[in-house]
């Protein structure tokens, strides 16, 4: 599958949840610590519900910039409402960067590793996002493949 805007969106879909807790934030980020023990370097991880910081883990090892990191993505999915990785792509199809749209590159990240937690008939609550591995499509794969996991488990 090629990542495209449309292949994007068809992913937050499939990864909307019917309820989302403070117990399933925490477990999603064991998940997460699980999934990236397949991947060469150490993960920060970053859970939001409704603008709170529910859960927040530096495996040893994380560089002290990965928290930068994690605010790009996470204002990139909270001002857009999708995955930071569907933002790049979103600009690349539009023919967009961040500059023409205003945006400060210091502040936005649209690249792999923040997805929204999205809820069923509610809309995004809040966001995942992880930084580390060298290449940004790495840090996607680690969350969406996590949140897959919680949602089979959910159900």
């Amino acid at each position: 599958m090629s990542i495209t805007n449309e292949s994007l969106l068809a992913l937050e879909q499939e990864l909307t949840f019917s309820s989302f807790s403070r117990a399933d934030a925490f477990r999603l980020g064991g998940l997460i610590n699980e999934e990236s023990a397949k991947y060469p370097a150490p993960l920060a991880t970053e859970i939001v519900i409704n603008g709170l910081v529910v859960y927040r883990y530096f495996q040893d090892g994380a560089l002290p910039d990965s928290e930068l990191w994690l605010e790009r993505k996470r204002n990139a999915v909270e001002l857009m409402q999708m995955a930071s990785l569907r933002f790049g792509c979103w600009l690349e199809e539009n023919g967009e960067t961040l500059e023409s749209r205003k945006l400060n590159p210091d502040d936005f990240a649209p690249g792999g590793g923040g997805m929204p937690i999205i809820l069923k008939g509610t809309g995004v609550i809040g966001s995942v996002c992880v930084s580390g591995e060298p290449n940004h499509l790495d840090d996607h794969a680690i969350v969406t493949t996590a949140m897959k996991r919680l949602l089979a488990e959910k159900q």
